[in-house]
């Protein structure tokens, strides 16, 4: 048992000071004495909140999720520790059907033992539109194909879907009414206004990096962004990078979606490296100025870490600590109906200690140590 004295605790409503949590594996308790028998850690006055959760990366430190091999799974797992992702989605690419059924197989066999938790798989891909392919791809685009994954439902936590093109409509369908687990998300799509509210009532309730990869919002076409900046049942997430989306739009979308918005990375193998040449999806990327693009100047997803998102995201708005921190525990969350991402007894002991910067001190997964 370890309790953490002297810090300044966020929860989902709240900063508060001079409290104790303590935990082991699970949180125990968040009170003001601190209990008999337990090992104490100061964070000398650092904010502690639920460990970060990014629901779409690719990958990290030179290793990609699409590479299939445990190692790749590892060594995503304990470089994006340094950013405060406790847990995340495997997100795949549109590949070959054998390249993705191996990636997807890895995910299902992989032996965790450190690092942050693999939660499941965010399939991106391959039952998009080839129009709005960004840098998948579209050469492995199909149409939605249930048997292509559903020897893999129990790992699938999201798929990325545009819900226009042909088949969309029954495999949405197929998926609400037996996979109820699993979140459908409109992306890479170029879905019109009345197809994407159309799409909703199918059972799509999230939406991929809002604004990238789908059509932009017109004011005698508002398109995707605009059927989902009107839709409060329907949650999306955006890439916080500065270069996908203007910042002048956080307050906006902050305003409109507020307990429905999620910060991810989108971020590649190169994420977590220095500037060079790398690779996404078998394509080549050039990297440079923390942007990740294709050979043509395609953006090919990001090099974003999470506690940066962050950072960015409060400094181009008037967000409260509590709110922002939501947006990588909380919401995403209770998005994939988990029991982690609040600082509340029972839930499992996910924790960052960072500052005021949102520089990470100290990380705790399922009550395991990580110190920077």
């Amino acid at each position: 048992m370890k309790s953490i004295i002297n810090a300044k605790i966020v929860t989902s409503k709240e900063v508060l000071e001079g409290y104790v949590l303590t935990f082991d594996k699970k949180i125990i308790s968040i009170a003001k004495e601190i209990p008999k028998d337990t090992e104490l850690i100061d964070a000398k006055g650092l904010y502690l909140s639920a460990g970060f959760i990014d629901i779409h990366i690719h990958g990290s430190n030179g290793y990609d999720v699409m590479d299939a091999t445990p190692k790749a799974l590892e060594e995503i797992s304990k470089s994006i520790l340094r950013t405060g992702t406790t847990s995340f989605l495997a997100t795949t690419m549109t590949m070959s059907q054998e390249q993705i059924t191996k990636a997807l197989q890895n995910v299902k066999d992989f032996n965790q033992k450190e690092g942050a938790r693999v939660l499941g798989v965010h399939l991106e891909g391959p039952f998009i539109n080839p129009i709005k392919h960004g840098a998948q791809d579209p050469n492995h685009i199909q149409k939605p194909n249930i048997e292509l994954i559903e020897p893999f439902m129990d790992i699938v936590k999201m798929i990325t879907i545009a819900p226009e093109v042909e088949g969309a409509e029954e495999f949405i369908g197929y998926i609400k009414e037996h996979f109820p687990h699993i979140v459908l998300s409109i992306g890479h799509s170029n879905a019109t206004y009345n197809e994407a509210k159309e799409s909703f009532s199918w059972g799509v309730s999230h939406a991929t990096h809002l604004f990238n990869a789908m059509n932009p919002l017109h004011h005698r076409e508002v398109g995707i962004v605009g059927a989902i900046l009107e839709a409060d049942e329907v949650s999306c997430d955006i890439i916080a990078d500065l270069i996908h989306i203007h910042p002048s739009l956080f307050k906006l979308l902050h305003r409109l979606k507020r307990e429905q918005l999620i910060l991810i990375t989108d971020a590649m193998r190169a994420g977590c490296l220095k500037d060079g040449i790398s690779e996404v999806g078998g394509q080549r990327v050039i990297v440079k100025n923390k942007e990740a693009r294709l050979e043509d100047g395609t953006l090919a997803g990001s090099v974003l870490k999470l506690n940066e998102a962050l950072k960015n995201f409060y400094k181009y708005t008037n967000i409260s600590l509590p709110e922002l921190i939501a947006m990588v525990t909380s919401i995403p969350a209770k998005r994939l109906g988990l029991d982690v991402g609040i600082l509340e007894k029972g839930y499992v002991a996910d924790l960052v200690l960072f500052d005021e910067g949102f520089e990470i001190e100290l990380v705790v997964v399922q009550g395991r140590l990580y110190s920077f």
